[in-house]
């Protein structure tokens, strides 16, 4: 075996690891990154977690977030998931450095599968990693996105491998890449990534066509989709799990038909028009991708002591103010709600992909070109609605996700893929100076022209309005001077690309001149490509973000609130209402809480929030047995009503839609009566409206153990009594035995579960077994025996046959 061969890679993966440890190089010393969503996500799933290393098991539910969930999409481990091993093995560096690597390496072996010199796949390699977006996920703690990002290139790899002919190599490579992309966990980024695939399908269909392969062709793709059917079984319990639990959360269907004021709605199988498209890209915002600051940069930046902003202030109120209202000012002034900085894809790597458009010959161009403006498009979603409805509306799974300005990911790979195969091209001696120098001038004139434009006109062309410049209504001429702030954001910015893309320009026709060799040339471009993404990049995650990995690992801190309610031993939930309940789960790492922060959580959990307890209806704490109301910092209310772990009800009302059952807790008495949807639950089905249960006033049924995925209750009775827990029903996987007896238990009150419970003392206990779980490790062991047998087998198929 030749080993010179693998010095290059050797040398990228050593360099990639160096330059990832450098840009987070505060890990080096064992601090962390500061995450707002890890925080959130420590918060959910600690006690999941803390029940795992004391049982050594998986309980698969918890019950400190909106009074219980199931886990799959909380870090549960499944069993069989030997991919993590893989993925562990690739990500050996600490986080995030870890997933800095992952963008280098991948996109490296994608270069090297399109026959890139390695010198210039390392320069491709940093363009792509390097690109704003990738590194600002990082801040907002977005790390399943990334890491679904990371391996995105691997996947598209493996395909070119396959398209190349490569059947073995590249089935190999694209089930084991499918395999690691879907074990990330970020649905979303794997349907976007599903486009892109498609895209590129089509081109070699038409390609295919015109030199008259179809049967190759077909062979080919067959092999693809043979590979990405590996690449999911192998995770087939994570997506039977999630897929289960899908059709009960946010992203299913519902049941009502009505809106909570009582009015007819829309029917949905999916989420709501307006909350995919709340994160829309404005279509003149396209223009930051090559202008990091176009539209102000982040939603909110730091201005100095030059802007017309701090002098402004500085006027009315004194420096002293000014230096301190002039840290966090409102400078984006685009539509979208947040924007924690503008997804910057390079001035320098734009130039290198319009380059790529007028220079490459290759099939690959077309596919990279359509990719990215089918992405850019999608990504305008409300701004360009015909488009987006469209898919909304016909195209499947588009409804699941939100923030459709995300979908640019696509664009994010596709430019810098499409520069460095310019710069291959650029480089060929087979290809005329000609044909070089007529593309470097077209592409510089693109580039070139749009900064110009804005650079001259910019100031003039828009109003420089944002949504948030009420905030600064107190001080008038206040607003006035952060307009002009934006437009000198505008301006220096586009200065800024115009200076980048001459002199990246220059350094290509000083090649062309033989001015300059290749290797020198390669060490200008990537000192280019790398000040220039770096240089926005380090304004938005740095080393002020890190932390100790204490700090992280435990990021809330008790306060009096949280201590006061912690002397309460029993069994009870909270609700904190110093903010939004739903979407914040600081409360869930120290209690059982009745919110939480997830953005699938169940359905008919979140409508009960928005149809009635968004009605101050007390009724639905009570049920929850919301035994404590956060009110303050450090201000406790005790709810004296709540109903407690279980109780008897007297009657079970019957009705048989979930419009009566929702509007049914209108007006109801939880601890005497309970609702029941009897189109759900035959067993109740008749002509009757209710069915009443003997008053016992010895009734007693009390919790005596908890776990979560297993809670015992004891009971006496001297007759037949229907019982409520103040615990979520979920169909697929909790079952109710009493004295060991499996026995059936009801939704009831639109979320709880109910049971009928025979006279006497008994003994009950729902477990939580998932059905799912087995069944899907099962076919995903399956997925792991094929996908090591059949390149094997056609390994030694293809010895034998030479």
């Amino acid at each position: 075996m030749n080993l010179k061969k693998f010095i290059p890679y050797a040398i990228a993966i050593a360099s990639f690891a160096v330059v990832s440890l450098l840009y987070f190089n505060p890990v080096l010393s064992g601090k962390q990154i500061k995450q707002g969503d890890i925080a959130q996500f420590i918060g959910m799933s600690r006690q999941a977690k803390e029940h795992r290393v004391s049982t050594g098991e998986e309980s698969y539910w918890l019950n400190n977030a909106f009074s219980g969930m199931p886990t799959y999409q909380v870090g549960a481990y499944f069993p069989n998931d030997f991919i993590r091993y893989v993925d562990k093995a690739i990500r050996f560096l600490p986080r995030p450095a870890d997933y800095l690597f992952l963008y280098f390496f991948s996109f490296f072996i994608l270069l090297t599968a399109l026959k890139v010199d390695w010198k210039l796949a390392i320069l491709g390699s940093l363009s792509f990693g390097f690109s704003t977006y990738m590194i600002i996920i990082f801040g907002a703690g977005h790390n399943a996105k990334a890491h679904a990002i990371g391996y995105m290139p691997l996947v598209l790899a493996g395909v070119v491998y396959l398209y190349q002919n490569k059947l073995l190599l590249g089935f190999a490579l694209t089930s084991l890449a499918m395999g690691l992309e879907i074990s990330t966990n970020h649905p979303q980024m794997t349907y976007y990534l599903g486009f892109c695939l498609l895209i590129l399908g089509v081109t070699e269909l038409v390609v295919a066509y015109k030199k008259q392969r179809l049967a190759l062709f077909a062979k080919q793709s067959g092999l693809v989709i043979l590979a990405a059917v590996l690449g999911l079984t192998v995770n087939a319990t994570r997506l039977m799990a999630t897929k289960e639990y899908a059709d009960y959360s946010t992203r299913g269907k519902s049941s009502l038909t009505i809106t909570p004021e009582g009015t007819p709605k829309k029917a949905s199988t999916g989420l709501d028009t307006s909350y995919i498209t709340e994160y829309s890209y404005g279509i003149a915002e396209t223009f930051n991708l090559m202008i990091p600051r176009f539209m102000g940069g982040g939603t909110i930046e730091a201005l100095g002591n030059d802007s017309s902003f701090y002098e402004t202030i500085k006027l009315n109120a004194g420096p002293r103010v000014a230096d301190e209202y002039s840290k966090q000012v409102y400078t984006y002034w685009g539509d979208q709600p947040i924007v924690e900085a503008p997804a910057y894809i390079g001035a320098v790597v734009f130039l290198f992909f319009f380059l790529g458009v007028f220079l490459v010959r290759d099939k690959l161009k077309y596919w990279l070109v359509a990719a990215t403006i089918f992405s850019i498009m999608m990504s305008w979603g409300k701004n360009f609605a015909g488009l987006t409805n469209f898919f909304i509306d016909y195209i499947p799974l588009y409804n699941k996700f939100r923030a459709v300005s995300s979908i640019q990911v696509i664009a994010e790979l596709c430019v810098p893929l499409l520069g460095v195969l310019a710069l291959r091209d650029f480089f060929n001696a087979e290809i005329s100076k000609e044909e070089k120098w007529d593309a470097l001038k077209k592409s510089f004139m693109v580039m070139g022209g749009i900064s110009l434009v804005f650079l001259l006109f910019g100031g003039s062309l828009f109003h420089f309005e944002g949504l948030r410049d009420g905030s600064y209504q107190q001080l008038p001429e206040l607003q006035g001077a952060l307009i002009r702030d934006r437009k000198d954001m505008l301006f220096n910015d586009s200065l800024r690309t115009l200076i980048l893309v001459s002199i990246t320009a220059g350094a290509l026709w000083a090649f062309l001149q033989d001015k300059l060799k290749l290797v020198p040339v390669l060490l200008v471009l990537g000192g280019l490509v790398v000040f220039d993404l770096v240089s926005v990049d380090i304004k938005y995650v740095n080393k002020e973000d890190f932390t100790s990995k204490r700090k992280v690992m435990n990021p809330f801190k008790a306060n009096q609130a949280d201590k006061e309610i912690l002397k309460d031993a029993s069994y009870y939930r909270v609700a904190n209402f110093t903010g939004n309940v739903l979407n914040e789960a600081r409360t869930s790492y120290f209690h059982n809480s009745i919110g939480g922060y997830h953005a699938a959580k169940m359905k008919r959990y979140q409508e009960l929030f928005e149809y009635q307890l968004a009605k101050k209806n007390t009724e639905i704490l009570n049920m929850l047995n919301t035994k404590y109301m956060i009110v303050g910092e450090n201000k406790v209310q005790e709810n004296p009503d709540a109903n407690g772990p279980a109780w008897f009800v007297n009657e079970l009302l019957l009705v048989r839609s979930a419009n009566e059952e929702i509007q049914g807790l209108d007006s109801l008495n939880t601890k005497r009566t309970a609702l029941l949807n009897v189109e759900d639950f035959k067993e109740f089905s008749g002509s009757q409206k209710s069915v009443l249960f003997p008053k016992d006033s010895t009734a007693r049924i009390t919790m005596t153990a908890f776990k979560p995925n297993a809670i015992t209750y004891t009971t006496s009775t001297q007759e037949e009594q229907y019982a409520v827990f103040s615990e979520m029903y979920y169909g697929k996987g909790w079952n109710a035995y009493v004295d060991d007896v499996l026995t059936p238990h009801q939704r009831v009150d639109y979320v709880l579960r109910g049971m009928k419970v025979p006279a006497g003392k008994h003994t009950i206990v729902f477990k939580f077994e998932p059905s799912v779980i087995q069944r899907g490790s099962m076919v995903s062991l399956l997925g792991y025996i094929f996908m090591i047998l059949l390149p094997a087998g056609g390994y030694f198929y293809q010895r034998k046959k030479s």
